[in-house]
């Protein structure tokens, strides 16, 4: 994956599409509120605040980018997936939690995102991607365009928008993901896998929230990169949920969008207990701790200066099921510095990097 294609810096590709998504009214705030349709061969759900029906089973699944990818494989739907797209950096982290031979198996029709005509080559029967990381008006490639060649479009509920002047998010980043797993269960006829799989996301949540708990909750800083500005994100992803599901508080949580750049002294000025890394090939930890070591203006703080780090995949960091993964894995990073008191909590997979 291309990183100048990835939503974590406001110089991005994606920031520049999110002005452009239609006005959205209010939106459901539980999965359970997409109804489906039985016997007619089409299932309707709520995505993005609108009715939108779907052929049921869908039969070809065209699928952009690791994280939505793997919610149809935690489901158990990879035999729906017709091909996908921005299957890449996080290939091996998938193909560990999911079987190497099933992630092997998936048709990659395109390295990157997928333009208009490269969708419709596919023929798929629906488009499941996000606004910014799929779903593309520069490039013509949106569920209204889709529409007209018969090609329904499942929008990642994550990258919804109220208004065009408004964040991303119109759920807490928990449901959302939840969300879209119950629908796409519907949408793939995959029903009882993904109501198992939710389930047992909730319970781990739960498991989470119950975890003993300090009043001086500690801070998390998310860096993705660290360069002329630090990638980090704000209150509205998946990375604020983690953070706070695993105990932490998000120093960046006054900003109300998902995907950011801030300068070096927010950094500073945070004064972050635990540095939380999102790991990308083109900037690797070691990378990212050397310029927090190098820049005078942060070697100096306690985390730097202790090596209070940990290292995840960007899929973990991203809006799937593997988001839940990365809560537990920051929860024991959090405990292993004595940040918050010792639990139960053992990480159901093992998504850690560079042995942080």
């Amino acid at each position: 994956m291309n990183p100048e294609t990835r939503p974590w810096s406001a110089t991005k590709r994606m920031i520049g599409v999110l002005g452009v998504v239609a006005t959205l009214a209010g939106c459901s705030t539980d999965s359970s509120d997409s109804d489906a349709s039985g016997g007619t061969g089409e299932v309707t759900v709520t995505n993005c605040a609108e009715q939108v029906t779907f052929p049921q089973p869908a039969q070809r699944l065209y699928v952009v980018e690791e994280a939505i990818i793997s919610m149809l494989l935690e489901i158990g739907a990879a035999d729906r997936i017709a091909a996908v797209a921005s299957l890449g950096e996080d290939k091996d982290v998938l193909s560990e939690v999911y079987g190497k031979t099933t992630v092997d198996s998936l048709t990659m029709a395109s390295k990157d995102y997928p333009t208009f005509e490269n969708v419709v080559a596919q023929q798929p029967d629906v488009m499941v991607g996000g606004w910014g990381y799929g779903f593309d008006p520069a490039e013509n490639l949106t569920p209204a365009s889709l529409n007209q060649h018969d090609i329904a479009a499942y929008t990642l509920s994550e990258s919804c928008r109220r208004d065009a002047d408004s964040g991303r998010g119109i759920m807490p980043p928990w449901q959302a993901m939840l969300t879209d797993l119950s629908n796409l269960g519907k949408i793939t006829g995959q029903q009882s896998e993904a109501s198992a799989a939710v389930a047992a996301m909730k319970q781990r949540l739960d498991d989470l929230r119950a975890a003993p708990q300090i009043s001086d909750v500690p801070t998390v800083f998310m860096v993705s990169t660290a360069d002329k500005k630090i990638g980090t994100a704000g209150s509205s992803g998946a990375p604020q949920a983690i953070i706070e599901a695993a105990g932490g508080r998000n120093a960046t949580a006054d900003i109300h969008d998902t995907y950011t750049d801030v300068s070096w002294e927010r950094l500073v000025s945070s004064k972050p207990d635990l540095i939380a890394f999102v790991q990308y090939p083109e900037q690797s930890y070691e990378q990212k701790v050397q310029a927090l070591r190098n820049n005078p203006a942060t070697k100096d703080l306690s985390a730097v200066k202790e090596g209070r780090f940990v290292s995840l995949p960007l899929v973990a960091w991203s809006p799937g099921p593997l988001s839940v993964d990365a809560a537990e894995h920051l929860r024991k990073a959090l405990e292993k510095w004595d940040l918050v008191p010792d639990s139960d909590i053992e990480p159901t997979r093992d998504l850690l990097t560079n042995g942080s």
